[in-house]
């Protein structure tokens, strides 16, 4: 069964010339074997759109096809009951119905026009009521991809380098990367993802994420540190020096420090657009010696008798 042309379009069998051209780029658009190298039925679909436009935007056969559906194709494209060339100077001249896009695209009525040509030169010229626009070019899919950047990088800000295949071959890139990034966000770069024939490729969408390290990490707009210290400072205390994002900081470990206390030093996260900044927490880690010094086994036990109550009282489920 042959299809509605007008259904494979889209459209109401109203439609002007302009919502037909319109209907026409965005099928075309959609169903391009190009675009759909997984498809197998792509190809087909975009025939039939393909068919149905060459149809419908010739003002003859779009007549011819109203009165008599695609059995006007048996008929050479010719109306049964008129002679000559019907209402209009032979050729489809001024005030006549026989214009042929085709002449303009280079191609005979009956042949197909090809998309990326299509894309470049539809549109526009003439006036009257049935003028288009300017069709605006093609354009490829964007494509996503992750990259991960030190986390230097991303405090501070600044530049890394990504491979990227062009036409068969690689092709480094500089990404810049801006200050303060929270890892998870995306950067566009324009042009860079799949090309189309005829039109502009698409973008990249570079979503960062943050390469791990051994001590810092990142946390929404904050940043956090595990910081090592020695069974000294944390009996004792200490001033000990912690780098930040805007410089070496002195921070103070209060003495008889355990593991695990978290210390905070205001506006040294991550800094937003607006100027703000997150914190830095400092988790104190406790960190034994490779070796136990000379007199520890003298010493042992009285550290054991310092502690007033069970160390491990109240671990259980």
């Amino acid at each position: 069964m042959a299809s509605d042309y007008y259904k494979v379009l889209g459209i109401d069998r109203t439609a002007s010339a302009e919502e037909i051209s319109k209907a026409y780029r965005k099928h075309a658009r959609k169903h391009h074997p190009d675009l759909n190298p997984d498809d197998k039925n792509a190809k087909k679909r975009f025939q039939e759109v393909q068919q149905a436009y060459d149809c419908l935007n010739d003002l003859e056969k779009r007549k011819l096809y109203d009165q008599f559906g695609s059995d006007y194709e048996q008929l050479g494209g010719k109306n049964p009951f008129a002679g000559g060339h019907p209402r209009g100077t032979p050729g489809g001249g001024p005030g006549g119905q026989g214009f042929d896009f085709g002449d303009i695209f280079g191609q005979g009525a009956a042949g197909s026009v090809d998309l990326g040509d299509l894309f470049r030169q539809f549109g526009g010229g003439g006036s009257g009521p049935h003028r288009t626009r300017r069709a605006a070019p093609a354009k490829g899919q964007d494509i996503s991809a992750e990259i991960a950047v030190p986390l230097k990088t991303i405090i501070q800000g600044g530049e890394t380098q990504i491979q990227l295949e062009h036409d068969g071959r690689m092709e480094s890139i500089a990404v810049k990367i801006p200050a303060g990034i929270e890892p998870g966000k995306k950067i566009r770069l324009r042009g860079q993802g799949q090309p189309v024939a005829g039109g502009k490729s698409g973008d990249l969408l570079l979503k960062i994420n943050v390469e791990s390290h051994p001590f810092f990490k990142i946390a929404g707009k904050n940043l956090e540190l595990r910081l090592p210290i020695s069974i000294p400072e944390a009996i004792e205390g200490a001033r000990i020096d912690v780098p930040t994002p805007s410089g070496t900081v002195t921070l103070k470990i209060p003495p008889m420090s355990n593991s695990g206390k978290k210390l905070r030093i205001k506006g040294q996260g991550l800094k937003s657009a607006d100027g703000s900044s997150g914190d830095m927490t400092v988790e104190l880690m406790i960190k034994l010696p490779e070796v136990a010094p000379p007199k520890f086994d003298e010493t042992s036990q009285n550290w054991a008798d310092a502690y007033s109550k069970p160390i491990r009282d109240g671990v259980q489920l």
